[in-house]
């Protein structure tokens, strides 16, 4: 288990620079990262888990995460 934790950080870590890479690249870095967190929000409201009883719990725990790492973005240094 904590291989598969340590797997799942490590793909979290590479998604939040992959997005904030592409966010410094946009003219308008927090306008981005604002739409791109809203349109993944969406993506994961939507989401069916088969075999599941309570799904609601698992969409629950996405939404979480999602925010967690946008939380973790910060705007461009102006450096």
């Amino acid at each position: 288990m904590d291989e598969l934790n340590g797997r799942m950080i490590a793909c979290q870590i590479l998604i939040t620079g992959l997005i904030a890479r592409v966010a410094n690249d946009s003219p308008d870095p927090l306008r981005f990262l604002t739409d791109f967190r809203d349109e993944i929000r969406a993506v994961v409201k939507g989401i069916k888990i088969a075999g599941m009883e309570n799904s609601d719990r698992v969409r629950q725990t996405a939404q979480q995460t999602v925010d967690e790492l946008f939380s973790l973005m910060k705007p461009p240094s102006v450096d």
